[in-house]
């Protein structure tokens, strides 16, 4: 029997990337090439269509995988188009298409322009932020047909190819791959998050003198926070709530799902929560990356 998810692995995987200048376009379509796709920067939209005939391979090979980079440097770039085609792109029984928008803030972008020494495309001979904020106004509204937004303000280049290959990494593991995230809210909000959880609420290790220069990847920390009447109705109660949201994931065709757990310094009750949450979904057999934000950024101050 053909099911949905085979007629979808038979279709060839295509990415569009696109979005703000300076956002990481070319970080992303490095990571897309090491996960093996065919990598094709720049490409004109009435050439996109030729380009992809120019690929298919061989009768009888299966067509590689194909991520084209597009956006205001490319020659005739138009956005409205540009929506239009993904559109006609999705109707197509041979292709699985993704939009890929990429974003960031204007002062990580202003500053990114900066240390680059370089234009911005669209204001080469007035200020960066002239052409930041010209560009956001012409293209901004593209991210609404995306089928990932991702904002790289506050990702170093791992954590960005982390959430890529979360998102378009070619075979592996079948339903939603799973990151998991502790993170200090002093630090604010992880902007790739989906689910977030709030562990302020647990006995703080961070007043304990013995503790203190701990984590909550430490067997002392996670015995104390443990002692919390409330930690296991906790964690029952969140593995209760995030269990049966996943099989509704995976019949919506998620590929990706970043679930963030908070304390006030990010280095003990959110990393002890995170890691159980973690050991608990590899043990239901889901593919999960674990990742500490602020781990290694509260030491000296109040943490959590």
């Amino acid at each position: 029997m053909i099911t949905a998810s085979s007629m979808s692995e038979q279709r060839r995987p295509f990415v569009l990337v696109t979005g703000l200048s300076g956002a990481g376009r070319a970080t992303a379509l490095h990571a897309l090439e090491d996960f093996g796709y065919v990598a094709v920067d720049n490409i004109p939209l009435r050439l996109m269509s030729d380009l992809m005939r120019s690929t298919t391979g061989n009768a009888g090979e299966m067509a590689a995988p194909l991520a084209f980079g597009i956006d205001t440097r490319t020659y005739g770039f138009d956005a409205a188009e540009l929506v239009r085609r993904m559109q006609d792109l999705r109707q197509r029984t041979d292709l699985a298409p993704r939009l890929l928008f990429l974003t960031a803030d204007t002062e990580t972008l202003r500053r990114r322009y900066t240390e680059s020494r370089r234009p911005h495309p669209l204001a080469p001979d007035r200020p960066v932020m002239d052409g930041i904020v010209d560009e956001r106004d012409q293209i901004g509204f593209v991210a609404d047909s995306a089928d990932v937004v991702i904002d790289t303000s506050p990702l170093t280049p791992h954590r960005f190819k982390q959430i890529l290959s979360g998102h378009f990494a070619l075979g592996g593991t079948s339903g939603t791959r799973l990151a998991v995230m502790s993170f200090s809210f002093r630090r604010g909000l992880p902007r790739e998050a989906d689910l977030v959880f709030d562990a302020r609420f647990l006995k703080n290790p961070h007043y304990v003198p013995d503790l203190k220069q701990q984590t909550g990847r430490d067997a002392a920390v996670v015995a104390f926070i443990e002692t919390d009447p409330d930690y296991r109705a906790f964690i029952d109660r969140l593995q209760a709530l995030v269990g049966p949201l996943l099989p509704r994931f995976d019949a919506e065709g998620k590929s990706y799902l970043t679930i963030a757990v908070g304390c006030t310094g990010g280095r003990h009750r959110s990393v002890a929560v995170a890691e159980t949450l973690a050991d608990w979904l590899r043990k239901t057999g889901r593919s999960v990356t674990l990742t500490h934000r602020d781990v290694d950024l509260g030491r000296g101050r109040q943490g959590g």
